[in-house]
């Protein structure tokens, strides 16, 4: 393990001395998909002893979405968890002897969402030090993060957070680089970029791929792409995440710092402690979170208001409706009715394929 860590060190070191300009822009690229191929092993253990990576440690996934907390020991992160859950809870915590206790599930708007601490996430986890690995299997399956800063000192816990969160392949709040990769058997590297790039030019490109042994591929950038965005594409395991910042103690601060804090994006400010803004926070959550409500509706009875079927935003067919009630259902689907904002009249007869919206309803009619 300690061999990886100073490689890392040194490359690091490496990249700080170097000054960057377009001469050495090339050399830079290298350098970070070095340290990329690194970093990747201090997260997936190379095979052999130890059980698979992250064993010992999952957290049963309950609910509709999965909320990760991560913060500083000194900022509140436990008032804050145990009020929010402690106002919304539908559960008591769960007991995890391996690594720490779910705070339990909330209710809000019919969902279901999973509150999860993840402990001593920062402090290096990412250079393998402690429990960070299984933490971060963890982190990595959330819906959603929420890092929690003390407003009086938000800066720079916030940096560090953000760079071992990063260390970990995971993206806040940003989409994939929109960058086309394809492997092949021969022909070469083939450049073609749909608009001017500031930062990558073959040459760039050919060594990063190099590095990773890949000679023969067809990259598309299709924006502005950075050597990073590149090196995301071809690792391929990174996740991309929502957040949210959430800012506590702000019974320390005043009016006026207040009002620049609502300015920053992403950023809620609460008082845990006072459970001051909590409302404000969870609509974010809820924006952030992006799920669809499906109200079902047995025939000649009114629909059920009160308990929704929950489904990610990415995923509301009629299908995956069916899926998440019982996989037995698409068998016997003969067609669906649906009234609300995904159809054109009401009631309207669909298929399988149909998208469905927030606060539709549906009647599933069997053959």
């Amino acid at each position: 393990m300690s061999g990886t860590l100073a490689k890392i060190a040194e490359i690091e070191a490496e990249m700080a001395r170097t000054q960057k300009n377009k001469a050495t822009a090339h050399h830079l690229g290298l350098l970070k998909a070095r340290l990329a191929k690194l970093r990747r092993e201090l997260i997936t253990p190379k095979g052999g002893g130890g059980g698979g990576p992250g064993e010992g440690f999952d957290v049963a996934k309950t609910g509709d979405a999965r909320i990760g907390f991560v913060g500083f020991p000194s900022v509140g992160k436990s008032t804050f968890l145990s009020n929010l859950a402690g106002v919304y809870s539908e559960v008591a915590a769960y007991e995890f002897t391996t690594l720490t206790t779910v705070p339990g599930v909330i209710r809000y708007k019919g969902a279901k969402i999973q509150l999860l601490d993840l402990p001593g996430i920062i402090e290096g986890a990412k250079d393998g030090k402690g429990r960070g690995r299984q933490v971060i299997a963890v982190a990595r399956t959330c819906n959603l993060i929420l890092i929690v800063l003390d407003v009086l000192k938000p800066l720079g816990h916030k940096k560090i957070i953000e760079n071992e969160l990063e260390g970990f392949g995971i993206r806040l709040n940003s989409k994939p680089p929109n960058i086309g990769f394809k492997k092949k058997d021969k022909g070469g590297i083939n450049l073609t970029a749909t608009c001017p790039q500031s930062e990558l030019d073959t040459e760039t490109v050919k060594s990063i791929l190099a590095e990773y042994k890949i000679h023969n591929a067809d990259v598309t950038l299709r924006s502005d792409a950075t050597a990073d965005d590149l090196i995301d594409v071809v690792e391929g395991n990174r996740v991309y995440i929502p957040c949210i910042y959430v800012l506590n103690k702000i019974d320390q601060i005043s009016i006026e710092e207040l009002d620049i804090i609502y300015k920053v994006p992403h950023c809620v400010p609460i008082s845990a402690h006072h459970r001051w803004n909590f409302d404000d926070l969870l609509e974010k959550i809820w924006d952030y979170l992006k799920l669809v409500r499906i109200y079902t509706k047995p025939k000649g009875q009114l629909p059920d208001y009160t308990s929704p079927v929950v489904l990610p935003y990415c995923k509301t067919t009629v299908e995956d409706f069916c899926m998440k009630i019982h996989k037995n259902l698409i068998k016997d689907f003969k067609y669906a009715l649906v009234w609300g904002s995904s159809v054109k009249h009401n009631p309207q007869k669909v298929g399988k394929d149909h998208t469905l919206e927030d606060e539709d309803v549906i009647q599933i009619v069997k053959k």
